[in-house]
């Protein structure tokens, strides 16, 4: 466990144990990025313990409450062709911001990187979300201009 900046708050691996707790956080960081996902907590459960896990991820608690959450995955990149760390969340819930606590969850997932010998990070936010940007570059990230796209469900079969 680690002490944040906010000395009142501390950052943790999560465990299958903790998969209510960021499911909930997942629907809210959804929410907030004007989507909607609803994770089974039992699916997050099975990715977090497996060997490798499939996710990693941290949580922030402050007296039992959580504060926010962060989750990785390594990928594997053919231009570079080799692995790297994707950042696939990153949310603080709103009152809590401001507090360094997503600075602090960033900083995890570069330790992370480091341990695993994985020499580049990438992460994506939406277009509009200023806040967040400001807050990547200023923790060192390099802005790159891309369409993400989707296909979910059904409409993967042929």
């Amino acid at each position: 466990m680690t002490v944040l900046r906010d000395e009142t708050a501390r950052i943790r691996r999560a465990t299958s144990h903790d998969a209510e707790q960021i499911a909930a956080l997942v629907a809210e960081h959804a929410e907030y990025e004007r989507g909607e996902a609803r994770p089974e907590p039992q699916a997050l459960a099975q990715a977090l313990q497996g060997s490798p896990a499939r996710i990693v991820a941290w949580i922030v608690e402050q007296a039992g409450e959580p504060l926010g959450y962060a989750a990785v995955t390594e990928d594997f990149s053919t231009w570079r062709a080799r692995p790297f760390l994707h950042l696939d969340c990153l949310f603080v819930r709103a009152q809590y911001r401001g507090r360094g606590i997503g600075a602090d969850l960033f900083r995890e997932a570069q330790r992370h990187a480091r341990e695993q010998g994985l020499v580049t990070l990438e992460w994506q936010t939406p277009h509009w979300n200023g806040d967040a940007i400001r807050f990547y570059e200023r923790m060192g990230g390099r802005y790159a201009v891309k369409a993400r796209f989707t296909l979910d469900g059904l409409e993967l079969e042929l």
